[in-house]
């Protein structure tokens, strides 16, 4: 049993408070899952300028100087953000792949969380309320974002086994349920070229689409082969740099619940998520059918 939320505003006005927002509707679903929590939030992209979010157990050692050790390797200035176990790169997009060859070089025991142009993710293990506080969630602003509770069940309370999972520039995924053949898709994309951090079968959930958006199709393709390639029962709700995306599997034994305005679209495993959400009460809301995608983009 795992919690997750979403939230894609239309309206820009909502933007300052998008990490506020996301903070409450994740801290509602500590009960689904207490273990560990994380968050993806879209915004602040700069123009030539990208983003990797790293991950450290030991941030003093890892992050100490790690700026200017980058800028020494590529050349190029890189600044970075540091907030507590995490820290945000910005480094120019057309040095991204060889920033990220140099950090596994560099501080060969750092993470990457996310690399892409507006994408920021930050997850740990702990409570909801106490890893939002750890990196200040609620003072963030964007477009778009996701988030997630987990209740472990197939694998380790890990920083690197929570959600969200991302697996492709600007894209994440987060999921509630269990993949019954994610061994063999697993082996299938690594045959494809993709590659996995954990055992984890929410990040195969991930490279799947992933692996299909990098073939050219469209996010909603991508969703929808997710229900005749994958089995098992799954919730997913996907972001990606311009969008947001929702598919249940064909049984729908997963709690979730969506509510639309003029000003967002919302996603919760259960409509308490959703309550303090302005203009809720005026809003249409629905269970997201079985085996049905939904997918907003802008």
């Amino acid at each position: 049993m795992c919690g997750i939320v979403g939230l894609f505003l239309k309206d820009p006005k909502l933007e300052p408070q998008l990490g506020a927002l996301l903070t409450d509707m994740l801290i509602t679903m500590t009960d689904r899952g207490p273990d560990s929590a994380g968050i993806a939030i879209y915004g602040g992209a700069k123009d030539g300028l990208g983003k990797i979010t790293i991950q450290s157990a030991t941030p003093d050692k890892d992050f100490k100087d790690l700026d200017g050790d980058l800028h020494d390797a590529l050349g190029q200035p890189v600044t970075m953000k540091i907030k507590s176990t995490h820290a945000v790169l910005e480094v120019p997009l057309d040095q991204m792949e060889a920033a990220r060859s140099a950090l596994s070089h560099l501080r060969p025991g750092v993470k990457v969380m996310s690399a892409g142009d507006s994408i920021e993710i930050f997850k740990e293990v702990g409570l909801p309320k106490d890893v939002a506080a750890r990196f200040e969630v609620s003072k963030m602003k964007g477009t778009h974002g996701i988030g997630h509770t987990r209740m472990a069940t197939e694998s380790a309370v890990t920083t690197m086994g929570a959600h969200p999972f991302s697996t492709g520039t600007d894209q994440c995924l987060v999921h509630n349920g269990s993949l019954s053949n994610h061994n063999g898709v697993r082996r299938e994309l690594i045959r494809q070229g993709m590659t996995f951090e954990t055992q984890n079968d929410t990040e195969v959930g991930a490279a799947f689409i992933s692996h299909k958006l990098k073939s050219g199709e469209t996010l909603g393709n991508a969703l929808e082969a997710t229900l005749t390639d994958l089995d098992g029962f799954f919730t997913f709700v996907v972001g990606t740099k311009n969008g947001f995306g929702v598919v249940r599997d064909p049984i729908a034994c997963k709690p979730a619940v969506m509510a639309e305005t003029d000003q967002y679209v919302a996603f919760g495993s259960e409509y308490r998520a959703l309550v303090n959400l302005p203009g809720i009460e005026d809003a249409r809301v629905w269970e997201p059918e079985p085996a049905t995608v939904y997918f907003w983009e802008r």
